[in-house]
């Protein structure tokens, strides 16, 4: 993990404000979903939201059905075992 230097305090409704050079450094925009971790150490480590495949957990190639997330390799799979049957 590599320090930036960057402090900044939480607030009163306990939001931190992230510096916009970080943002743009990391691709980041307004509205942008971020995904919030915490390791063993305490550590919280935000993470820009990239959809997972629901059964592998691939983040290529990712489609959305019916509100669930799954990679083309894994909808092969299905579609070739339900062929099967």
């Amino acid at each position: 993990m590599k320090s930036t230097g960057i402090i900044r305090k939480v607030d009163e409704l306990g939001r931190i404000v992230s510096p916009k050079e970080l943002r743009m450094t990391l691709n980041i925009k307004e509205k942008d979903p971020l995904q919030i971790f915490v390791d063993d150490d305490g550590r919280i480590i935000l993470q820009k939201y990239e959809p997972a495949c629901v059964f592998c957990n691939s983040m290529n190639d990712v489609i959305s059905f019916k509100g669930r997330n799954i990679c083309r390799d894994c909808m092969e799979k299905l579609s070739s075992k339900l062929e099967d049957n």
